[in-house]
């Protein structure tokens, strides 16, 4: 293990065998960025007066990819040790004055010895994973460690990204990926992030920053996504409408009914309330979405809202002119509590 106070170049910074990056990604040039015969990262670029890339190009991308290689993963001539986690990173106060966070942090950190030393505390911050902070921590010396971000990494990387800031760039790659990365499969994990989003009482996001696990723009647009994929795309996905056309439908519709009601039964009530009053809800007629609220509202009774304190109800309302575009509107309201006579 590369000790902090040690000169040596032998060991990679952070970690044996890479600085704070698991072995299987700690080599990004081998994912899409291919290596010339220097070894430098070289991206295509159009043929100019019989030249691939400027005089200039080669000669800044091996600067960059000697920064990346002998900076970030080995750490050497390093001036400055950043402890995260259980981790620490040997690096360099120029490159990570990029991060106006880290620059704040270096800024402000009483320093005795003759190497900086940074604490980074993440207690406050579950989205920030060891991986996706030394995906961050990497791309602060190269756009390389966009390479790296893959759906299982990608919020942890956004997270940290949004932390670290001036990186609009990893964290657009960051959010591209989790965005694909919601499914059926998935939903549930982003349905317990979207809520420790804190929201006003009017639905819209809290005017605290600082206490949303993303930056307020990607809270803002991953909610979003995930109300687009419970309204639209999930329905569809489990083939539910089909189902609802006739009054038999198809085995496979019943299973995505079924499939359909236990996913909603997690749905956190503000977004419950939204996605079944919206009327681009793949759900069928006002009936079958009536039929399908007061179903998922007795599976939420013994689960999510079990214990609130509060009673969830669907009514179907009868005329036309609905305001919000549909006759289906969901409520809660508080259980009154038994009044107790006492006998003097």
């Amino acid at each position: 293990m590369n000790s902090a106070a040690s000169s040596s170049c032998v060991d990679l910074n952070g970690h044996t065998p890479t600085n704070g990056l698991p072995p299987s990604i700690s080599h990004p040039s081998e994912h899409s960025y291919a290596d010339d015969s220097n070894g430098s990262v070289v991206s295509p670029l159009p043929v100019s007066n019989g030249y691939s890339h400027a005089p200039y190009q080669l000669h800044n991308e091996e600067i960059v990819n000697h920064l990346y290689h002998a900076g970030f993963q080995t750490g050497n001539y390093a001036d400055t040790i950043l402890h995260v986690h259980q981790n620490s990173y040997r690096l360099h106060a120029i490159i990570l004055s990029r991060s106006p966070f880290l620059a704040h942090l270096m800024s402000t950190s009483p320093q005795t010895g003759g190497q900086r030393v940074i604490y980074v505390q993440l207690e406050h911050e579950p989205e920030v994973t060891h991986e996706g902070f030394a995906i961050a921590l990497g791309y602060l010396y190269s756009s390389v460690s966009i390479n790296l971000i893959r759906p299982e990494n990608a919020r942890g990387v956004l997270a940290a990204g949004c932390l670290l800031g001036g990186m609009e760039d990893l964290c657009g790659y960051a959010y591209a990926a989790c965005r694909q990365s919601i499914s059926v499969e998935t939903i549930t994990e982003w349905l317990k992030f979207v809520d420790t989003i804190p929201l006003t009482p009017d639905g819209s996001l809290a005017p605290q920053p600082h206490l949303a696990p993303v930056s307020v723009q990607y809270a803002r647009r991953l909610r979003e996504d995930v109300f687009n994929f419970l309204v639209v795309t999930l329905p569809n996905t489990l083939e539910v409408y089909s189902s609802t056309g006739s009054e038999s439908g198809s085995s496979q519709g019943h299973s995505g009914r079924d499939t359909l009601l236990r996913i909603f039964s997690l749905v956190p009530f503000d977004m419950f309330k939204a996605v079944v009053e919206s009327p681009t809800f793949q759900i069928g007629s006002d009936h079958c979405r009536f039929q399908f609220a007061k179903d998922a509202i007795e599976l939420r009774k013994r689960g999510i809202a079990r214990g609130h304190g509060s009673e969830e109800t669907v009514v179907l309302a009868f005329g036309g002119g609905h305001m919000s575009g549909s006759a289906v509107h969901v409520t809660r309201k508080m259980r009154k509590r038994p009044l107790w006579k006492v006998n003097a």
